[in-house]
């Protein structure tokens, strides 16, 4: 696993939702909880995916394709450095 190389105020708002969800959130839920747009929270995710933070998947068992969610999750590691930059940062 990466260190992050740029911790900005939305990526710890990201973290921090995804630590106070238990560590699996969609997308949407972290943008909604967090007030930031689509264009600051999925770059976000897909750099914390890139790094080795969090995996993430298609979210199973749904009838239709329309409501087919990327459920994002922490990784081991990935929440024990969120849960130290969170903390080192509050």
């Amino acid at each position: 696993m990466e260190p992050l190389k740029r911790v900005t105020a939305p990526t710890l708002d990201v973290l921090s939702l995804l630590l106070e969800s238990g560590g699996t959130a969609f997308g949407l839920e972290i943008m909604k909880r967090s007030g930031r747009p689509s264009g600051t929270v999925y770059p976000i995710l897909e750099r914390l995916e890139a790094q080795g933070w969090i995996s993430s998947a298609w979210e199973e068992n749904v009838t239709t394709q329309l409501h087919r969610r990327r459920v994002y999750t922490f990784t081991p590691e990935g929440a024990e450095a969120a849960r130290e930059l969170v903390a080192e940062r509050s």
